[in-house]
């Protein structure tokens, strides 16, 4: 915005002074236009960035008391070459899969009850006292202990149909917990390969951005000294402007797609 509005007033005292043809200021105007739409739409984007950030915190209220100071977010570390030690993190500290693994344990341990009521069960029973007055031939304390087995037999298979039942309950739940193991595994690796490919761009974006400047230099040096037109400074302005959103995307881009691989692997808290 700003260096456009400088090259329109350039270009406009130029022209009045008759070194400059009313065509480079109708360029220069254009493309001053241009500028200001776009800065009009990223304040509004802004705005409804912050109103969005205020709902999304709980604090409704807060952007219309003034908004929010934003500090930039640190880069993140470098990634690990290889994705296993991610994928062996996330598949000890998913919440998911330690509920589930929870679940297949009990499942397990149910299963195990509902065997054991086949086996035989012993229960004992026992009885002692004293008697305050008695006749002489009956003595004055007593015990009895007395054992009783109960051996299931006739039921109706209802001890061996609840085991079936409980088995395949448990069997059930392993599955549970591998299929959701594969999904995680391949969460991971997709997180990782978008996490690698957003830190490539960012070299990438970089170069672009760094040539884009050194040919803004080269054409408005050019257009200085009349040996280009109006069109080429316009269209090097462009490709820097572009350059510049392009690199801050990257950036950006990067970091969400570090926090979504950190969410992947179980590590947000």
């Amino acid at each position: 915005m700003t260096a456009r509005q400088l090259v329109a007033d350039q270009v406009g005292t130029l022209a009045r002074s008759n070194l400059k043809s009313t065509l480079d200021v109708s360029f220069a105007n254009v493309n001053l236009s241009g500028a200001k739409l776009l800065l009009s739409s990223a304040q509004s984007d802004v705005k409804a960035a912050y109103a969005e950030l205020a709902t999304a915190i709980g604090l409704p209220g807060q952007y219309g008391q003034g908004g929010f100071t934003l500090a930039p977010e640190p880069m993140p570390n470098l990634l690990p070459d290889t994705v296993d030690s991610l994928m062996d993190q996330a598949l000890r500290a998913r919440p998911e899969l330690a509920g589930l693994r929870l679940e297949h344990n009990a499942a397990q341990q149910f299963a195990k009850a509902e065997k054991d009521l086949m086996l035989p069960t012993i229960s004992v029973a026992a009885s002692a006292g004293f008697v305050p007055s008695s006749d002489a031939q009956v003595p004055g304390r007593y015990g009895a202990v007395g054992v009783n087995v109960s051996i299931p037999i006739l039921n109706g298979h209802l001890y061996r149909a609840r085991r079936t039942e409980a088995e395949l309950r448990a069997k059930a739940a392993a599955q549970n917990v591998n299929d959701l193991a594969n999904r995680v595994a391949r969460d991971v690796r997709i997180a990782y390969l978008n996490a690698s490919n957003a830190f490539e761009r960012l070299n990438l974006t970089a170069q672009l951005l760094d040539q884009a400047r050194l040919a803004l230099d080269l054409a408005q040096r050019r257009y200085d000294l009349g040996l280009g037109s109006i069109v080429e400074l316009s269209q090097a302005q462009l490709n820097v402007t572009t350059a510049e959103i392009a690199s801050s995307t990257a950036q950006f881009d990067y970091q969400v797609q570090r926090a979504n691989l950190a969410y992947q692997i179980g590590g947000l808290r």
